[in-house]
């Protein structure tokens, strides 16, 4: 019976027996009033408690199909566990439940807290929970956030925390977006399990191997109104990769001009070579844009990661696929197809690489990639020696190195043969070694600055010429135009710049320059222009074009060689028209002359570029005992040549650099 109804029989009770003088309509108002307010009590305090009964009820379920879901997920990449780990993970589980247990009774107890107007137990003012169980969900919520900083601070803080679970990580790498894994491969030093691993390949149709399908793939591409280099290639890969024409000719045959020789014997032509000059012909088509689409409609990036993983042995080969995904990562709408296809991942492993090629490349074709801190493109030939990753150090001006006669963006610039360094061991010379030193020393020594390896073609000889079509436009000016469209694109001259060049390199850069006053949308590159080093450049000729005239494997002398013939009129005008210009600029320029004779041939030794010729007329000019081709390799990072060119660099962006 309740407390209401017992008041109710006591009123009437004492009602009955009083005394005769009180009026029972009174009395029956009072208890009707009496008994509003305490059914009023007893239904809201009804309500109150099935509503924190449900809402109890509802903090403290578990979903637990969503823990099954998350449980099978990192069964796709975990296997099978001992027991005693099947043990943790049950142990595990039950350590999540009883937090989630924990955190709904701490929720209702808040509740009550705040409608009884009562302290909360200080006992219950904090979660039971690690920290560490809930960071990787709160920072995968955050790679998705509107705010860009953000998700920047999100990337960074997955990559720095370094206490994740297998399990985390393979769940992860399942959960992050194109965005976020771009992100991650270039932050340094990421742990690689952040990344899904290549999609499985589907099996070749029968009786078609690789290169069946690379030919394939080159003939499906655009053949009309293409460079005449993408025709040639093309042409040459579906042409010399015919097996069986191969042995037709047996013996000598060669890939366009390289003159690969085969013995007699030979009744096949290696795979490894044909899917070599095949990819060199993807790579001429992935420079044209709109050849990208159907390089990738076609299948061309599941074959090149097939191709990939069948060369894993060939370096050559793997930085030439890289280079073709570099290219292809320019058009932004493959972007999406790129990363499907596993390449991301791929190029995460390939940026840790020893190897600096290696490396440069994947870099490429990440920053590509990368429309997220990433504004600029670097297209073929453009390679980041630093900074390769995201970093916190802002980047204030940069440094060009620009190749000469012969030369590479990073063979160039090595540090001297091993078998010359003198007084070290040879452990030691191993351990100090660098295959770049403007990567490795000049990073080091000038963190917040970008340091660009520009690289193209450059022969001695027309025999030795990649594509005869380029023979014939390959001068000065037109490296200049095609160049100068290269660093606009990846953003050259919106900082003060510094350029290093060798050789024929130097002229190279005068011409640049020459060619960017008369540009309108250049004169950003005129103005931060802040100085220029030369390594033996010819500014009045070299003699070795005349001797390559006599010299059998120079004959037929291209157009690089004959333009730096001794007192070329050509080489004339550059020099004077620059001196004109670098004065009234103000630039700053320091010059180097080798003083050692080059070994050029059998019993042949010349001063390729005395120092007459290295002398541009400004600035200072410093003899140096070595030959033409050590004197941008500095034998180690504490010679006079490193030294003196790394002062060279800081004074002339001391003002950007310093602050």
């Amino acid at each position: 019976m309740s407390v209401a109804a017992l008041r109710f029989i006591r009123c009437r009770r004492l009602s009955t027996a009083g005394p005769p003088g009180v009026k029972k309509v009174l009395q029956w108002k009072v208890l009707r009033k009496v008994a509003k307010v305490t059914g009023a009590v007893v239904l809201g305090g009804c309500l109150f408690i099935t509503y924190e009964v449900v809402s109890l009820d509802k903090a403290v379920t578990i979903d637990t199909s969503a823990i099954l879901q998350e449980k099978y997920k990192s069964y796709i990449y975990l296997r099978a566990t001992p027991s005693d780990e099947k043990e943790a993970l049950t142990a595990g589980l039950t350590q999540k439940t009883r937090r989630e247990l924990h955190k709904a009774a701490r929720r209702f107890l808040e509740i009550s807290s705040k409608l009884l107007l009562l302290s909360l137990d200080e006992h219950f003012s904090h979660v039971d929970a690690d920290p560490h169980e809930v960071a990787l969900w709160v920072l995968l919520k955050r790679t998705q956030s509107a705010n860009k900083a953000i998700r920047l601070q999100a990337v960074q803080e997955l990559v720095d925390n370094h206490h994740w679970h297998d399990y985390q990580y393979q769940t992860a790498a399942q959960v992050i977006d194109q965005r976020t894994a771009v992100g991650l491969a270039r932050s340094p030093q990421v742990d690689l399990r952040f990344f899904r691993q290549p999609p499985t390949l589907p099996d070749l149709e029968d009786g078609l191997s690789t290169e069946d399908e690379l030919r394939k793939l080159l003939a499906s591409l655009p053949q009309s109104e293409v460079d005449q280099c993408v025709q040639y290639f093309t042409s040459v890969a579906l042409r010399e990769s015919t097996q069986s024409l191969a042995a037709q000719r047996g013996g000598l045959w060669c890939f366009g001009g390289n003159g690969l020789p085969y013995a007699q014997s030979l009744t096949s032509v290696p795979s490894e070579k044909v899917e070599s000059f095949c990819l060199q012909a993807l790579v001429q088509h992935s420079k044209v844009q709109s050849h990208c689409d159907p390089i990738v409609a076609n299948g061309g990036l599941q074959l090149l990661q097939r191709v990939f993983q069948l060369r894993g042995d060939s370096l050559k080969i793997q930085r030439n696929i890289v280079r073709i995904i570099g290219n292809l990562a320019l058009s932004e709408g493959v972007h999406q197809a790129i990363a499907q296809s596993g390449w991301v991942s791929v190029l995460a492993e390939m940026m840790q690489s020893p190897h600096v090629m290696q490396a440069s490349h994947a870099a490429r074709a990440l920053a590509n990639l990368d429309r997220e801190t990433v504004k600029e493109k670097y297209q073929d030939g453009v390679y980041i020696l630093h900074p390769q990753t995201r970093g916190n150090q802002p980047v204030k001006a940069d440094v060009l190195f620009i190749h000469g006669i012969l030369g590479a963006a990073f063979k160039t610039w090595r540090q001297k043969d091993l078998s010359t360094l003198e007084e070290e061991t040879e452990a030691e010379s191993k351990d100090s070694y660098t295959e770049c030193w403007p990567k490795s020393w000049l990073a080091a020594d000038c963190p917040n600055l970008r340091v660009l390896s520009v690289e193209y073609d450059s022969h001695l000889s027309d025999w030795m010429a990649k594509c005869p079509a380029e023979n014939q436009r390959k001068s000065l000016a037109y490296r200049s135009r095609e160049l100068l469209k290269k660093l606009k694109l990846a953003g050259v001259g919106e900082r003060p710049v510094v350029w290093v060049a060798h050789s024929m390199g130097g002229l190279l850069v005068k011409k640049m320059l020459l060619d960017a006053a008369e540009d309108p949308d250049m004169q950003g590159l005129l103005k931060n222009t802040k100085g220029i080093v030369f390594y033996s450049v010819p500014h009045h000729g070299t003699f070795m074009a005349e001797y390559s005239v006599n010299v059998r494997y120079l004959l037929f002398p291209s157009i690089e060689v004959r333009e730096l013939c001794k007192d070329s009129p050509a080489l004339r005008n550059l020099n004077e028209n620059f001196l004109k210009m670098a004065k009234d600029k103000d630039f700053k320029v320091l010059s180097f002359a080798e003083t050692v004779p080059t070994n050029i041939g059998p019993m042949i030794n010349i001063l390729v570029v005395p120092a007459q010729s290295a002398n541009l007329g400004i600035g200072e000019l410093i003899e140096v005992d070595v030959d033409h081709l050590n004197i941008c390799k500095p034998d180690k990072k504490d010679s006079f040549l490193y030294k003196r060119s790394l002062q060279f660099i800081q004074e002339a962006l001391q003002s950007y650099i310093s602050h």
